[in-house]
Parts: C-alpha cells; sequence; structure tokens
C-alpha cells in the first residue's frame, strides 16, 4: 500500500535541476501536461529553470508557439546571486529581435506593460505565464498576479523568446520541448 503511494506521487511530479514541477496543470479551465523542463544557463550559473505546460506533448517549437490553446509557462529562479531586473529586461529585448520578427513593432506597447511588471528576482522566484484562447496572457511574478495582455499575436512573441530559432540556450529550448 506505501509502495504504491510513493508511486502515485512520484507520477505527479517531475524534477529536474532541483526544481520539482507537476506533471499537470489547469489554465482557463483545461488540463494541460507538462510537455517538458529545461535549464538557462549563463556562463555555466544556473539561472532558471522552465516547465512548459500543452494540451498534448509535442516536439515541434512551432505548433507549441503558434497553436491558439491553453498553454502556460513556468521560469523558477536558482541563481543565489539574483537577477536585476535590467538584465532581464535586456535578455526579453534580445529574445525578441531574435525570434519574434514582425510581431516585435506590433507588440511594442504591450511589451512595455509586462515589462513594467517585472522586478529583481531572487533564487526560488517564479515567473508564469499562462495563456487562455481569447482573453490573453496573465503574467505572475513572485506568486503575484500582475495583469492579462489581451491576444494571441502577444503570447506568440513572448513564447517565441524561449521555443524560436535562437532561444536564450538551446538546452532550455530542448528541455523545453521534452528533449
Amino acid at each position: 500500500m506505501l509502495f504504491a503511494l510513493f508511486l502515485s506521487t512520484i507520477a505527479h511530479a517531475r524534477d529536474f535541476e532541483g526544481v520539482s514541477l507537476p506533471d499537470t496543470a489547469t489554465v482557463g479551465g483545461q488540463s494541460l501536461v507538462l510537455n517538458g523542463m529545461g535549464l538557462r544557463e549563463k556562463l555555466f550559473l544556473n539561472i532558471y529553470v522552465g516547465g512548459l505546460y500543452l494540451p498534448a506533448k509535442t516536439t515541434d517549437a512551432k505548433a507549441a508557439i503558434d497553436q491558439d490553446v491553453a498553454k502556460k509557462l513556468v521560469m523558477v529562479f536558482q541563481y543565489s546571486g539574483g537577477v536585476p531586473k535590467e538584465k532581464m529586461l535586456e535578455a526579453y529585448e534580445l529574445g525578441l529581435t531574435n525570434n519574434a520578427g514582425g510581431l516585435k513593432a506590433s507588440q511594442a506597447a504591450n511589451f512595455q506593460t509586462f515589462y513594467g511588471w517585472l522586478s529583481d528576482m531572487a533564487a526560488g522566484d517564479q515567473i508564469v505565464y499562462e495563456y487562455v484562447p481569447g482573453k490573453g496572457t496573465t503574467v505572475s511574478v513572485k506568486g503575484s498576479v500582475k495583469g492579462t495582455i489581451e491576444g494571441v499575436d502577444f503570447m506568440k512573441a513572448l513564447f517565441s523568446i524561449y521555443l524560436g530559432a535562437t532561444p536564450p540556450t538551446e538546452p532550455l529550448k530542448s528541455g523545453l520541448l521534452g528533449g
């Protein structure tokens, strides 16, 4: 009996680089599965672990970005020195430039709103994006809901930063896509 309970506990969470995320999540009333987890490193330092939730698992980055379905991205920061807001803004701008192409200009005002919601991040802090079709992308920082940005184009631009042709790191993208 205890062994069965132990196995059911294992089946409901995935551990990666010291971060545990549940195998499922609910966004907008829809059940999602943990597609994968990946590590964002910089100069051999673990910056954050990301987890991507989708309605069904996929290894196709374009589908994960473009499909107008409920999805969720969780980033759990690990770097003990913290990540200043200014460094995150630089990374987002670079990610948009490298991956969001034509959406960058059309979403500039939305990203300015989004940037205003960010703050310095310490080890253990989280940023969570939850997209609901017809509603938009809800952003939570350190457990506090900051707001929702309407539209599928903002979601595509945001998710392309992590899953586009030039992600922050290939291991992050590969991990999010279940690799």
